[in-house]
Protein backbone atom coordinates (compact mmCIF):
# COMPACT_ATOMS: atom_id res chain seq x y z
CA UNK A 1 0.00 0.00 0.00
CA UNK A 2 1.53 3.75 -0.55
CA UNK A 3 1.90 5.59 2.27
CA UNK A 4 4.02 8.54 3.46
CA UNK A 5 6.54 9.02 6.74
CA UNK A 6 5.95 11.87 9.37
CA UNK A 7 9.54 12.54 10.96
CA UNK A 8 8.08 14.90 13.90
CA UNK A 9 11.40 16.34 14.94
CA UNK A 10 14.24 17.22 12.40
CA UNK A 11 16.42 19.90 12.91
CA UNK A 12 16.92 20.30 9.18
CA UNK A 13 18.12 23.98 9.02
CA UNK A 14 21.08 22.79 11.21
CA UNK A 15 24.39 24.35 10.53
CA UNK A 16 25.37 20.80 10.31
CA UNK A 17 23.56 20.53 6.93
CA UNK A 18 24.25 23.42 5.17
CA UNK A 19 27.39 21.79 2.97
CA UNK A 20 25.12 18.96 1.55
CA UNK A 21 21.33 19.71 2.31
CA UNK A 22 20.15 19.38 -0.87
CA UNK A 23 21.21 15.64 -1.46
CA UNK A 24 20.10 14.87 1.80
CA UNK A 25 16.58 16.47 0.96
CA UNK A 26 16.37 13.95 -2.18
CA UNK A 27 17.64 11.22 -0.61
CA UNK A 28 14.58 11.29 2.07
CA UNK A 29 12.52 11.74 -0.71
CA UNK A 30 10.70 14.65 1.37
CA UNK A 31 8.18 16.22 -0.32
CA UNK A 32 5.40 15.03 -2.39
CA UNK A 33 4.86 11.21 -1.92
CA UNK A 34 7.31 10.53 0.22
CA UNK A 35 8.42 12.20 3.82
CA UNK A 36 6.97 15.12 5.28
CA UNK A 37 9.39 16.55 8.16
CA UNK A 38 8.92 19.34 10.83
CA UNK A 39 11.41 21.82 11.92
CA UNK A 40 11.08 23.17 15.29
CA UNK A 41 12.51 26.62 16.03
CA UNK A 42 14.73 26.34 19.30
CA UNK A 43 15.36 30.41 19.51
CA UNK A 44 14.00 33.62 18.34
CA UNK A 45 16.96 33.84 16.37
CA UNK A 46 16.63 31.02 14.24
CA UNK A 47 12.69 31.72 13.30
CA UNK A 48 13.60 33.34 10.36
CA UNK A 49 16.12 30.35 9.30
CA UNK A 50 13.11 27.73 9.94
CA UNK A 51 10.59 30.34 8.05
CA UNK A 52 13.25 29.94 4.80
CA UNK A 53 13.84 26.60 5.19
CA UNK A 54 10.20 25.49 5.30
CA UNK A 55 9.66 28.26 1.98
CA UNK A 56 12.14 26.02 0.33
CA UNK A 57 12.04 23.00 0.90
CA UNK A 58 8.43 21.39 0.12
CA UNK A 59 7.46 19.10 2.92
CA UNK A 60 8.90 20.76 5.26
CA UNK A 61 6.77 22.26 7.85
CA UNK A 62 7.74 24.99 10.37
CA UNK A 63 7.21 25.06 14.50
CA UNK A 64 8.63 27.58 16.40
CA UNK A 65 9.35 28.29 20.39
CA UNK A 66 12.12 28.78 22.23
CA UNK A 67 14.38 25.69 23.94
CA UNK A 68 14.52 25.70 27.40
CA UNK A 69 18.53 24.81 26.80
CA UNK A 70 18.54 28.64 25.08
CA UNK A 71 16.53 30.59 27.84
CA UNK A 72 19.91 31.71 29.14
CA UNK A 73 19.78 34.00 26.39
CA UNK A 74 15.99 34.86 26.09
CA UNK A 75 14.53 38.00 26.81
CA UNK A 76 10.74 38.19 27.19
CA UNK A 77 10.40 40.42 24.57
CA UNK A 78 11.26 37.09 22.43
CA UNK A 79 7.96 36.10 23.70
CA UNK A 80 5.89 38.72 21.75
CA UNK A 81 8.57 37.91 18.72
CA UNK A 82 7.23 34.17 18.86
CA UNK A 83 3.61 35.23 19.04
CA UNK A 84 4.29 37.74 16.21
CA UNK A 85 5.78 35.26 14.02
CA UNK A 86 2.59 32.95 14.86
CA UNK A 87 0.42 35.42 13.28
CA UNK A 88 2.31 36.09 10.39
CA UNK A 89 3.38 32.42 9.71
CA UNK A 90 1.73 29.42 9.07
CA UNK A 91 2.98 26.40 12.21
CA UNK A 92 1.93 23.37 13.01
CA UNK A 93 3.19 23.62 16.02
CA UNK A 94 4.39 25.87 19.22
CA UNK A 95 8.17 24.02 19.59
CA UNK A 96 10.68 23.17 20.64
CA UNK A 97 9.65 23.62 24.10
CA UNK A 98 9.71 22.51 27.39
CA UNK A 99 12.20 21.68 30.78
CA UNK A 100 15.85 19.90 30.97
CA UNK A 101 16.67 18.63 34.07
CA UNK A 102 20.19 17.03 32.65
CA UNK A 103 23.03 17.82 34.32
CA UNK A 104 26.26 19.22 32.27
CA UNK A 105 28.75 21.11 32.28
CA UNK A 106 28.25 23.64 30.89
CA UNK A 107 27.59 25.77 33.88
CA UNK A 108 24.60 26.31 36.57
CA UNK A 109 21.01 25.52 35.68
CA UNK A 110 18.65 27.99 35.76
CA UNK A 111 15.43 26.03 36.79
CA UNK A 112 13.00 29.30 37.51
CA UNK A 113 13.97 30.93 33.72
CA UNK A 114 13.56 27.30 32.33
CA UNK A 115 9.69 26.83 33.97
CA UNK A 116 9.22 30.74 33.47
CA UNK A 117 9.55 30.47 29.52
CA UNK A 118 7.79 26.97 29.56
CA UNK A 119 4.96 28.18 30.95
CA UNK A 120 4.65 31.63 28.97
CA UNK A 121 5.16 29.40 25.33
CA UNK A 122 2.06 27.31 26.95
CA UNK A 123 -0.19 30.04 26.88
CA UNK A 124 1.01 31.15 23.64
CA UNK A 125 0.22 27.98 22.58
CA UNK A 126 -2.88 27.74 24.01
CA UNK A 127 -3.94 31.35 22.43
CA UNK A 128 -3.21 29.96 19.12
CA UNK A 129 -4.84 26.78 19.40
CA UNK A 130 -1.53 24.78 18.71
CA UNK A 131 -0.28 21.82 19.64
CA UNK A 132 3.31 21.71 21.36
CA UNK A 133 6.89 19.64 21.02
CA UNK A 134 8.19 18.81 24.65
CA UNK A 135 11.53 18.82 25.41
CA UNK A 136 11.15 16.72 28.46
CA UNK A 137 14.70 15.31 29.39
CA UNK A 138 15.11 14.51 33.22
CA UNK A 139 12.08 16.68 33.67
CA UNK A 140 8.42 14.48 32.87
CA UNK A 141 7.10 14.98 36.19
CA UNK A 142 7.54 18.85 36.40
CA UNK A 143 6.02 19.09 32.75
CA UNK A 144 3.46 17.01 33.42
CA UNK A 145 2.38 19.12 36.23
CA UNK A 146 2.76 22.37 34.22
CA UNK A 147 0.49 20.79 31.56
CA UNK A 148 -1.98 20.43 34.10
CA UNK A 149 -2.28 23.70 35.14
CA UNK A 150 -1.89 25.23 31.39
CA UNK A 151 -3.64 22.45 29.61
CA UNK A 152 -2.81 22.83 25.24
CA UNK A 153 -4.14 21.19 22.54
CA UNK A 154 -1.64 18.52 23.30
CA UNK A 155 1.04 17.50 21.06
CA UNK A 156 4.37 15.29 21.05
CA UNK A 157 6.79 14.51 23.84
CA UNK A 158 9.76 14.19 22.09
CA UNK A 159 12.46 11.51 22.46
CA UNK A 160 10.32 9.71 24.99
CA UNK A 161 12.25 7.92 27.60
CA UNK A 162 10.01 7.44 30.85
CA UNK A 163 8.15 5.12 32.68
CA UNK A 164 4.80 3.75 30.84
CA UNK A 165 2.80 5.24 33.99
CA UNK A 166 4.62 8.81 32.92
CA UNK A 167 3.27 7.73 29.01
CA UNK A 168 -0.11 6.63 30.41
CA UNK A 169 -0.35 10.34 31.12
CA UNK A 170 0.42 12.36 28.59
CA UNK A 171 -1.32 10.19 26.50
CA UNK A 172 -4.72 11.54 28.87
CA UNK A 173 -3.58 14.83 28.20
CA UNK A 174 -3.87 14.05 24.14
CA UNK A 175 -0.66 14.03 23.08
CA UNK A 176 1.56 11.27 21.20
CA UNK A 177 5.43 10.02 21.94
CA UNK A 178 8.27 10.34 19.92
CA UNK A 179 10.32 7.50 19.18
CA UNK A 180 13.82 7.48 17.42
CA UNK A 181 17.29 6.64 17.18
CA UNK A 182 17.33 5.91 21.13
CA UNK A 183 14.91 2.88 20.43
CA UNK A 184 17.56 1.20 17.50
CA UNK A 185 20.04 0.66 20.47
CA UNK A 186 19.34 -3.04 21.61
CA UNK A 187 20.92 -1.18 24.81
CA UNK A 188 17.88 0.58 25.47
CA UNK A 189 15.93 -2.21 26.84
CA UNK A 190 13.28 0.35 28.73
CA UNK A 191 12.51 2.34 25.54
CA UNK A 192 12.69 -0.40 23.14
CA UNK A 193 10.09 -1.97 25.45
CA UNK A 194 7.62 0.89 25.54
CA UNK A 195 7.54 1.43 21.58
CA UNK A 196 7.42 -2.32 21.73
CA UNK A 197 3.85 -2.11 23.86
CA UNK A 198 2.76 1.07 24.03
CA UNK A 199 -0.64 1.60 21.81
CA UNK A 200 0.59 1.45 18.52
CA UNK A 201 -2.00 5.22 18.09
CA UNK A 202 0.43 6.35 20.81
CA UNK A 203 3.58 6.61 18.67
CA UNK A 204 5.23 8.97 16.59
CA UNK A 205 8.13 8.54 14.89
CA UNK A 206 11.25 11.25 14.99
CA UNK A 207 14.75 11.47 13.76
CA UNK A 208 16.08 14.35 15.86
CA UNK A 209 18.49 15.29 13.03
CA UNK A 210 21.37 15.61 13.09
CA UNK A 211 21.25 14.69 16.81
CA UNK A 212 20.47 11.22 18.98
CA UNK A 213 22.13 8.74 16.57
CA UNK A 214 20.77 5.65 15.73
CA UNK A 215 22.68 2.77 16.42
CA UNK A 216 24.36 2.81 12.66
CA UNK A 217 25.19 6.14 13.07
CA UNK A 218 26.56 5.79 16.79
CA UNK A 219 28.60 8.96 17.08
CA UNK A 220 27.82 10.42 13.96
CA UNK A 221 25.56 13.09 12.20
CA UNK A 222 21.71 11.70 12.07
CA UNK A 223 20.11 12.51 8.71
CA UNK A 224 16.48 12.47 7.40
CA UNK A 225 16.91 9.59 5.47
CA UNK A 226 17.34 7.26 8.97
CA UNK A 227 14.16 7.41 9.65
CA UNK A 228 12.82 4.56 7.51
CA UNK A 229 15.53 2.51 9.05
CA UNK A 230 14.28 3.88 12.39
CA UNK A 231 10.12 3.17 11.05
CA UNK A 232 11.97 -0.73 10.14
CA UNK A 233 12.99 -0.87 13.79
CA UNK A 234 9.36 -0.09 15.39
CA UNK A 235 8.38 -2.69 12.75
CA UNK A 236 10.76 -4.97 13.80
CA UNK A 237 10.16 -4.65 17.58
CA UNK A 238 6.55 -4.94 17.23
CA UNK A 239 6.28 -7.78 14.63
CA UNK A 240 4.04 -5.66 12.25
CA UNK A 241 4.96 -4.77 8.42
CA UNK A 242 6.59 -1.68 7.54
CA UNK A 243 3.85 -0.69 5.82
CA UNK A 244 1.51 -0.47 8.46
CA UNK A 245 4.27 1.15 11.35
CA UNK A 246 4.18 3.77 8.04
CA UNK A 247 0.36 4.42 7.91
CA UNK A 248 -0.21 4.09 11.64
CA UNK A 249 2.47 6.32 12.68
CA UNK A 250 1.65 9.14 9.74
CA UNK A 251 -2.02 9.31 10.62
CA UNK A 252 -0.87 9.27 14.62
CA UNK A 253 1.38 12.59 13.65
CA UNK A 254 -1.46 14.42 11.01
CA UNK A 255 -4.21 13.33 14.42
CA UNK A 256 -1.80 15.34 16.94
CA UNK A 257 -0.62 18.19 14.55
CA UNK A 258 -4.02 19.11 12.35
CA UNK A 259 -2.12 21.48 10.91
CA UNK A 260 0.28 19.30 9.24
CA UNK A 261 -0.06 19.14 5.47
CA UNK A 262 1.09 15.38 4.43
CA UNK A 263 1.85 14.99 0.91
CA UNK A 264 -0.10 13.17 -1.52
CA UNK A 265 0.52 9.61 -1.86
CA UNK A 266 1.58 7.94 -4.81
CA UNK A 267 2.63 4.25 -5.36
CA UNK A 268 6.29 5.50 -6.41
CA UNK A 269 7.46 5.85 -2.80
CA UNK A 270 5.89 2.42 -1.27
CA UNK A 271 8.54 0.59 1.02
Amino acid sequence: MPYTLVDTHCHFDAAEFDADRDALYRAAKIGAGGTALVVPAVERANFAAVTSLCRDYPGCAPAYGIHPLCVDRARPEDLDALADTLRRQPAVAVGEIGLDRHESNAGPRDDARQMFYFAEQLRIAREFGLPVLLHVRRAIDPILGRLREIPVPGGIAHAFNGSREQADEFLKLGFKLGFGGAMTHPGAKRIRALAATLPLDAIVLETDAPDIPPAWKAGGRTTPDDLIPIAATLAELRRLPLSEIAAATTGNACAVLPRLKTPPLTGETAL
